[in-house]
Parts: C-alpha cells; structure tokens; sequence
C-alpha cells in the first residue's frame, strides 16, 4: 500500500470523526462528489499542514 493510500486512511477516519459520522459515510459523501482521488493525490500538502486544513479544503470542496 502506498504511503499516499495509508495517509488517505488515516485523513478518512480523522475527516468522518471531525464530521460526526463513521468512515463509511464520510468515505461516501467523498466518493459522491468525486473527491477520493483528489484527496489521495493531494498527500504532499495535506500531510505537511495540520490536519484541520485538510478538513477545511475537504468541507470546501463537498459543498460546492
């Protein structure tokens, strides 16, 4: 597993509990609007930043 892939999984599981949801749905609501590769591809600057920043991008993106 690419280490882009094992922090896709770790952002996932921190992403759904910052949204009150399982990972399943966050997994879900990310997969809907077409985000899941994006949110892989997007390791180098996620991972560097705090977290939060990733949520703020993410909460961004799903609602537009």
């Amino acid at each position: 597993m690419s280490k882009e892939f094992q922090f896709f999984i770790y952002l996932l599981e921190r992403y759904a509990a910052h949204l009150g949801v399982s990972a399943d749905i966050a997994y879900r609501r990310l997969l809907q609007k077409n985000l899941v590769d994006y949110a892989v591809n997007m390791y180098e600057l996620y991972h560097v930043e705090a977290i939060e920043n990733a949520f703020a991008d993410l909460d961004r993106r799903l609602s537009a």
